[in-house]
């Protein structure tokens, strides 16, 4: 057993400490995870639809507590903190409208036996969360998962404890009893013999691909099905017929989500070599004009990177970069003073060699490609090991149609930002991932889709 610390990242100041909790302790929570998966998954659909629907009204009647905590835990500005947990809330409420629908026995037409598939839980679920979207990242693993019948354990990032806690007592609230949800503070040691337990079924994890890699690794040992969601390097393809100063608006809101800290903001720009001048101009414009500060002003588009390991990695990319010769149009330094601030960059002349496109870059760099043409778009959008998700920003929605069938990624959104949508399925391929969150499809990933067959 350790002590942890939930440090607020504008002051480096400690929010609050936690001991963690043993791994006994901890395979003593999958226990009673396990227990109470036998009496939830016996309610019927109904009753369980109906307690989710009431953890939506939790949420939004706590919107600005909650808000305020994950601002305070991991520096997300206030208004996009709000927006967080009201999409929790529409999530909740989209999963308790459409779980009968979405789960009910599908016939299989048939002449000589009776034919139909039925969808039904399979256990107690492990979610190991990232702290980029305290609450989002939790609930669209949970509510998918506990509408099925499932039970879920939540081990959240360290870096944001004292949300986790909250998670819990709002379902606590919703009627969602601890052991049919349950969070737990422990150590990264603790996961390896959860995963080994007989009341685990399976896990879910947003994280690293170094995290993936070795939670996929015990999951295929002790035959458990895993979710993984390991982040993007997502391209942002301006073609030559797109409105430029459009684009470049959109361009600084998909960097900034999160202050730069989401696995599907936009990470690398490939512009058309015909507006390549146009957007860099404009861009450069925004970047420099972006409010910087106090995560608790409404007013604030950007505030400090959630820790000091985050604030040292973007230095060593942006150094890299320049060390190998690329252009820094603005920023590229950190802002002095109390917390982990670092200004909005923007950076060009960048090749393929250069951490800002290799590696996933968390924070607000933007790095911009120019492409001779489409056909080169898209050749160096998929030059990624990554492939999350992709935007393409285009005049000829026919041909952002067609393009967006060529690219490597999970989703494709043509002329609008990259955006996780209850209703579509998430998730990534390549290194990005496998599986899917949200909708039905992702709801089907921790099902056990049996088909039964009468003679």
């Amino acid at each position: 057993m350790s002590k942890i610390n939930s440090i607020n990242p504008a002051n480096a100041q400690i929010n609050a400490s936690f001991d963690t909790i043993s791994n006994k302790d901890a395979l003593l929570c999958a226990k009673r995870a396990h227990d109470a998966y036998e009496k939830w998954s016996a309610l019927k659909l109904e009753e369980r639809a109906l307690k989710i629907n009431a953890l939506s009204n939790v949420l939004i009647a706590n919107k600005q507590k909650y808000a305020q905590l994950m601002t305070l835990e991991m520096g997300k500005p206030i208004g996009q903190s709000i927006a967080e947990i009201e999409k929790c809330a529409a999530t909740a409420r989209l999963f308790s409208k459409n779980a009968s629908q979405w789960l009910k026995d599908e016939n299989v037409l048939s002449q000589d036996a009776e034919k139909y598939i039925t969808f039904s839980p399979i256990g107690t679920i492990l979610a190991i969360m990232p702290w980029n979207f305290p609450f989002w990242q939790a609930m669209r693993m949970a509510i998918p998962s506990l509408v099925l019948g499932n039970s879920v354990i939540l081990r959240h990032s360290n870096t944001v404890p004292m949300c986790s806690l909250a998670i819990q007592s709002a379902f606590e609230q919703a009627g969602i009893s601890n052991g049919v949800f349950t969070s737990i503070i422990c150590d990264h040691n603790a996961i390896r013999p959860l995963l080994k337990s007989d009341n685990i079924q399976g896990v879910s994890l947003t994280g690293s691909e170094k995290a993936g890699s070795e939670v996929a690794k015990i999951a295929g040992r002790y035959i458990k099905k895993a979710v993984l969601e390991l982040g993007g390097s997502d391209p942002f393809i301006v073609l030559e017929d797109a409105q430029v100063e459009f684009a470049c608006q959109k361009a600084k809101d998909a960097r900034n989500l999160s202050s730069g800290q989401s696995c599907i903001a936009a990470k690398r720009f490939i512009v058309s070599k015909g507006v390549y001048d146009d957007f860099v101009g404009r861009l450069k414009d925004l970047t420099e004009r972006t409010i910087v500060g106090d995560p608790m002003n409404m007013s604030t588009e950007i505030g400090p990177l959630a820790n000091k390991e985050q604030l040292a990695k973007i230095s060593m990319q942006v150094e890299d970069a320049k060390n190998k010769g690329a252009k820094i149009e603005c920023g590229a330094e950190r802002i002095e003073g109390e917390g982990y601030y670092y200004k909005p960059t923007l950076i060009t002349g960048v090749k393929k060699n250069m951490l800002v496109l290799k590696e996933e870059v968390f924070g607000p760099i933007s790095p911009v490609v120019m492409a001779k043409d489409d056909d080169d778009a898209i050749r160096i959008a998929n030059s990624s090991r990554l492939g999350l998700g992709a935007s393409i920003w285009t005049e000829d929605r026919q041909k952002g149609k067609m393009l967006a069938r060529k690219l490597d990624a999970g989703i494709v959104y043509v002329n609008g930002i990259v955006r996780s949508d209850p209703s579509l399925p998430f998730g990534g391929v390549k290194a990005s991932g496998i599986g899917r969150e949200l909708s039905r499809y992702g709801m089907l990933e921790f099902a056990n889709i049996k088909p039964i067959v009468v003679s």
